[in-house]
């Protein structure tokens, strides 16, 4: 059939669409004698209900799905032949005026753009990259250390300092009253490692066991607690024991209880740079990701079909009320989030997404099964048994389809750094692992 599309602007379009009353009736027909064999209402016996009862009782509904289902068939079937790739859902109305004997209906409804990409050898793009030292090493070391140390009672009349655990009571007050949270015994943490508030930890620093404090406390504005949030206390402290931390030695011995195939410091700090290799690729392939994205949206144009924005602003407001769920706050599901706070971020996504397709369809930047493969390795080689993590990636076809699309990411990567003027930078590890 002849599908006649008007364009209203842009990427919105309009086509009528014309369906015989007869075949409506005969669907809804045939559908309501198949109900009629398994309805249950009062008074009949199942598959004797008369067509007359089962289609005064059901035969709106019947005729609403069929037509639903008859208009749906025929809007797909009309943009199929005029080569439409369309976006979102089109919005149907039923004309007044129609044919004898028909039903017309005008569907309203977005294309997908055509989207142009700019020449990329004039994009411009920050690469950097980042090495794995002694350092980097040494810290990981030192952390590996400090989850291991065990802890020995120091002498009587040793003062806490940083490093040391200490048991404590505390009592805090506002305004003369003891607050929820504001008072324990046997309280432990390890001075000068941010467990605690400033103030605390700059009062119990010095104390000696047995000895007793009384110091000021002012709460952020943004603590976690909401009720002293910004409020001053007076807190009394009691320090009842200082233990001193002991660090395992970097030997043979550290290494065996770390699980290391080469039980010896030089095997240890061999699998420490492997790990941290492993961890810095991803980072960095992260982050230059990243530039890369934002080169090439830069070098794009294309109008943005509003149905796929109005989508992604739905699912990101979802998303942020089921993470409000998650934080236990009430009521979450209703939190009133305008569209708004999420648009720019959806546009974003939704340019990329359109640009990155039409990249990977000019270039065939598809993923192919090996790269899949080798991605999920990579993935797997720094778990226990790697084997199996690549067998619960493989078991599900979702999980698969997260992967294929970070390796289409990554050959779009690959392909725009060798169109690209790219400038390599070299920066430190700390600052790529968001370390101080």
């Amino acid at each position: 059939m002849a599908v006649n599309v008007e364009t209203l602007e842009k990427l919105e379009r309009k086509m009528t669409l014309t369906l015989p009353v007869g075949v409506i009736q005969s669907e809804v027909d045939s559908r309501l004698k198949r109900l009629a064999r398994t309805v249950k209402m009062d008074g009949f016996r199942p598959g004797k209900v008369p067509m007359n009862v089962v289609a005064q009782r059901y035969g709106y509904s019947v005729h609403y799905e069929v037509m639903n289902d008859k208009v749906g068939e025929a809007f797909a079937q009309a943009a199929n032949e005029a080569k439409l790739r369309v976006a979102g859902q089109p919005r149907i109305t039923e004309k007044e005026e129609a044919p004898e004997g028909e039903l017309a209906f005008d569907a309203v409804f977005e294309v997908y753009p055509d989207v142009t990409i700019g020449d990329l050898a004039t994009a411009e793009v920050e690469r950097v990259t980042a090495e794995v030292g002694d350092a980097a090493i040494d810290k990981t070391l030192d952390i590996l250390r400090k989850q291991r140390r065990t802890f020995a009672q120091r002498a009587q009349d040793a003062a806490a300092q940083d490093g040391d655990r200490v048991t404590v009571d505390f009592e805090g007050k506002i305004d003369g009253e003891t607050f929820s949270g504001g008072k324990a015994e046997d309280f432990q943490f390890l001075v000068g490692e941010g467990q605690m508030l400033k103030e605390f930890e700059d009062a119990v620093r010095g104390m000696k066991p047995g000895e007793s404090k009384t110091f000021p406390l002012a709460f952020p504005a943004d603590y976690h607690g909401k009720d002293v949030a910004g409020k001053q206390a007076d807190f009394m402290v009691t320090v009842k024991k200082i233990e001193a931390a002991h660090l395992p030695e970097v030997n043979e011995a550290l290494a065996k209880s770390l699980g290391i195939p080469d039980a010896t410091v030089e095997g240890l700090r061999a699998d420490i740079r492997k790990n941290l290799e492993r961890e810095v690729k991803f980072r960095l392939l992260s982050r230059n990701k990243q530039a890369v994205m934002d080169a090439l949206v830069s070098k794009a144009e294309l109008d943005l079909p509003k149905s796929s924005v109005q989508s992604e602003v739905d699912r990101m407001i979802e998303g942020a009320r089921a993470d409000l769920k998650q934080r236990g706050i009430k009521d979450a599901d209703k939190a009133p989030i305008p569209d708004e706070v999420f648009r720019p971020q959806a546009e974003r996504r939704v340019r990329l997404g359109l640009v990155v397709a039409e990249l990977v369809r000019a270039h065939e930047l598809h993923a192919k099964p090996e790269q899949i493969k080798t991605h999920v390795e990579e993935l797997a080689a720094s778990y226990e048994k790697p084997a199996d993590v690549v067998r619960w990636y493989y078991s599900d076809n979702r999980r698969l389809a997260e992967v294929e699309a970070i390796v289409i990411e990554n050959n779009v990567t690959d392909f725009v750094l060798g169109k690209a003027k790219v400038a390599d930078k070299a920066i430190a590890f700390d600052e790529l692992m968001g370390q101080s």
